[in-house]
């Protein structure tokens, strides 16, 4: 099976090699292994060898082949004995001539010892796999209807198409009468184009459509993704589309992103992705050391390229800590559009401004706020370490949060809302009570 990330056979060397794509380091293992410079001279040479066979760019792969050869003639790895260290080193040294962030050479002999055990063992291996997916509920992390009838899913690993296609149909069942789709891929980092493959089915109609090639050099083969005829639940090639990026965003997950940016069938909301393109998988170097050599390439069928090392730049730019605020605006913004009830369309203009509001920090001069506090009829306004609170008839207190200098809302009800009053020489009269139907009343303050 062929994946952006690594090879199925051991979860937790796929565990492993994804904690490294992003920067974490190695487990303490090197405690138990001292190198010898002839280890190292060997792991260089075997290294050097497999990239020359299967990487995917051969003129790069000497490149790599060479410097890390002549980098170990020159003692450059002579004083790095640790293990962990020296694969850490091999691999910025790679990384340096590749600029590929797939490469990467991992020290792990225990999981290395799990691999060679289940080589020729694919049926006790997938069922270990789909376990470890079963406990991981297949990548979906969450999945709810947010404010506007929106279907929001925090997806943070593509399994294998035949495996996940269950717990997609169910996902997607529980989406199926939304009117906009928001797909979290912020801590996404990959995983298998099978997976991307049955999602995007569902955003699409029954014709195929090209999603994606992928070149493997080792075969000289191309391998073609179309989304699927057939699938299990209700389509939605219509709905507006927006796909959550970060800077971790990775691999498989920048390719679901890319495909349907460059389809013209989403929004990318976030940040520019990590930049990876180029699948492959893990391979054995010896006892103690494996590397992940990226065998093939990316190829779409509208840019005839890929992001590898530029990353997917998304379409609106934001912090990816409010790329999520931002889409769900978007989408109540595109719903709002199509609208004809007045009403509905005061409803989604209510949500717009309180997302807003979330997005811009409005700040308030604190002799301000001291003149709202007081009471206004059965209403009181508190002022609690710089911050207003309101109660009304004793019950539950809610923070305020500033809209504007005057207008006040409370997360915990999102249909209220309060307004300040004031006569023309500043003194505060009233609270004005707003609801998102359009309805108000007014508390004139008594105390």
């Amino acid at each position: 099976m062929r994946k952006y990330i690594i090879v199925k056979i051991i979860i937790l060397l796929t565990i492993s090699a994804l904690v490294q794509v992003r920067g974490i380091s190695q487990t303490s293992q090197s405690n138990d292994v001292v190198l010898s410079n002839e280890m190292k001279m060997n792991t260089v040479n075997k290294v050097s060898q497999m990239l020359n066979d299967n990487y995917i760019f051969q003129d790069k792969a000497s490149e790599m082949g060479t410097l890390i050869v002549n980098n170990f003639e020159s003692g450059k790895y002579s004083d790095l004995n640790d293990p962990a260290k020296f694969a850490l080193q091999l691999t910025e040294d790679l990384q340096s001539v590749s600029k590929d962030k797939h490469i990467r050479v991992r020290f792990s002999p225990d999981q290395i010892k799990m691999m060679k055990q289940s080589e020729g063992q694919d049926e006790n291996s997938d069922q270990t796999y789909l376990e470890e997916m079963k406990f991981d509920n297949f990548g979906f992390r969450k999945v709810e209807r947010i404010s506007g009838n929106i279907g929001y899913i925090d997806f943070r690993q593509f399994g294998s198409g035949d495996q996940i296609k269950d717990k997609v149909a169910s996902v997607m069942a529980f989406v199926e009468n939304c009117d906009a789709l928001i797909f979290d891929m912020r801590n996404n980092g990959g995983g298998d184009p099978t997976g991307i493959q049955v999602i995007t089915s569902y955003l699409f109609g029954e014709e195929p459509v090209h999603l994606n090639d992928l070149y493997y050099r080792p075969k000289d083969t191309t391998e073609e993704f179309w989304t699927l005829k057939n699938i299990e639940g209700k389509r939605k090639p219509e709905v507006p589309v927006y796909v959550l990026t970060s800077s971790y965003t990775f691999s498989g997950a920048e390719e679901f992103s890319y495909n349907l940016q460059n389809l013209k069938r989403a929004t990318i909301v976030g940040e520019t992705t990590g930049g990876g393109a180029h699948p492959g998988g893990m391979n054995i170097i010896d006892d103690n050391f494996a590397i992940f050599i990226p065998t093939g390439r990316a190829i779409n069928p509208i840019t005839k390229t890929n992001w590898e090392g530029t990353g997917v730049k998304p379409d609106v730019e934001i912090n990816s800590i409010n790329a999520l605020t931002k889409a769900h605006i978007l989408a109540l913004e595109k719903i709002s559009a199509d609208l004809t009830d007045e009403n509905m369309k005061r409803k989604y203009t209510w949500m717009v401004e309180s997302l807003t509001t979330t997005l811009n920090d409005v700040e308030i001069d604190a002799a301000l706020l001291k003149k709202y506090e007081g009471e206004y009829g059965d209403r009181k306004i508190y002022l609690e370490n710089g911050k207003l609170f309101y109660q009304r008839s004793e019950r539950q207190k809610f923070e305020l949060t500033p809209m504007s200098e005057n207008t006040f809302m409370l997360s915990e009800i999102d249909y209220f809302r309060v307004r300040f009053e004031s006569d023309g020489n500043g003194n505060i009269t009233s609270v004005t009570g707003l609801y998102d139907d359009g309805n108000t009343d007014s508390s004139p303050k008594s105390n």
